[in-house]
């Protein structure tokens, strides 16, 4: 079940190297040597300051919406996704940005109050992706909240 406050946007725009970010506006934007560490990249979530970096099955086409909540989103519906992964975000710039890899594109903003918000990725449909392109789908879910790390609430095995 979704949180009847939402603010929903849909998202499409072209990435690479299976990722984009998630940030603030003044993040340093630090995705280089440790970013994708083994348990981000097993967790499709990295991690510095003010940037979330979210792995992507297709290497080249984001799609999905992004949703601001007014309070956290149910976690007992979770069969409709493949893989569900949450991790903060420190904006402290009032906008929140989605970045393309490896531009740095902006790809969407929002001005939103600083401080610290949890991130929810669920992604979906990862298993039609053949080759760069696929029908996966990525629903992105943010709200204010206090810092609670990585949770990694279902995971995507790929076969």
């Amino acid at each position: 079940m979704i949180s009847t406050s939402e603010d929903v946007s849909k998202i499409s725009f072209n990435t690479s190297y299976n990722q984009f970010y998630i940030c603030d506006k003044e993040s340093p934007l630090k995705t280089g040597d440790d970013f994708w560490n083994e348990t981000a990249f097993r967790i499709r979530l990295a991690k510095d300051v003010g940037v979330l970096g979210v792995g992507t099955e297709c290497y080249g086409p984001a799609k999905g919406e992004i949703a601001f909540l007014q309070q956290p989103p149910f976690a007992n519906n979770l069969d409709r996704y493949d893989h569900v992964v949450e991790g903060d975000l420190m904006v402290t710039s009032k906008t929140l940005q989605l970045r393309d890899c490896p531009n740095g594109h902006v790809e969407f903003e929002k001005e939103l109050k600083p401080g610290n918000y949890r991130v929810r990725v669920s992604s979906m449909n990862l298993a039609s992706v053949e080759g760069d392109e696929g029908d996966d789908y990525y629903r992105i879910e943010i709200w204010e909240g206090e810092p609670e790390g990585e949770k990694l609430l279902k995971e995507y095995i790929r076969r």
